[in-house]
């Protein structure tokens, strides 16, 4: 049986998207900052976006989803993706997200990384309590494939792989990026656990 669109669309319609930016929060051209404007999704402001602390940015994200009683999915870039595999570790409101979307894992422990992210080891190697499609770039700066391939397997992702997309970025020549919504109603499709 065949996907009607118009299901998929009425779907989303009934949650919230939360964009979750990276270090430094994703700039214009960014697919984020696109869906932000095209779709109506809400980014989830930090308050300090050059010296992120792990602690503040999980606080941030359990506020933004006990604001309001729909269920979320969760689009996450970079360090966002961190983010959620945190958060996930230690929040008792993990039952509000119906699915994220996590693209480009960062490896922060890696000995190359920005001081600033430095705080956020170790990285959580617990299975998500929700589904997870993971996108990885084959050419990612800040995370070879194979390790955003453990990172993902680990949490219990979907992998799909886009080819060389760099950092999956504003740089990256997406665009609006439709294949990632696609991706997203494809978590809100399912049905719950």
């Amino acid at each position: 049986m065949r996907e009607n669109p118009k299901d998929k669309a009425k779907m989303m319609d009934s949650m919230r998207v939360l964009l979750l930016p990276g270090w430094l929060d994703s700039d214009p051209p960014h697919w984020q900052s696109r869906w932000e404007r095209l779709h109506g999704a809400e980014r989830v402001q930090q308050d300090d976006w050059w010296w992120p602390r792990r602690g503040d940015w999980m606080a941030r994200l359990d506020e933004v989803l006990l604001a309001d009683a729909r269920p979320a999915l969760l689009a996450a870039h970079s360090l966002g993706c961190q983010l959620v595999a945190a958060w996930a570790t230690h929040s008792r409101h993990v039952d509000r997200v119906r699915g994220a979307l996590l693209v480009a894992l960062p490896d922060i422990v890696r000995e190359d990384m920005p001081p600033q992210l430095q705080a956020w080891g170790p990285i959580p190697n617990r299975p998500l309590p929700f589904p997870a499609i993971a996108v990885l770039s084959e050419d990612d700066p800040y995370c070879a494939q194979e390790r955003g391939e453990r990172m993902a397997s680990d949490w219990g992702c979907t992998i799909e792989h886009i080819g060389p997309r760099g950092h999956i970025n504003g740089d990256s020549g997406l665009g609006d990026w439709p294949e990632g919504w696609r991706l997203l109603q494809r978590l809100a499709a399912r049905p719950l656990a």
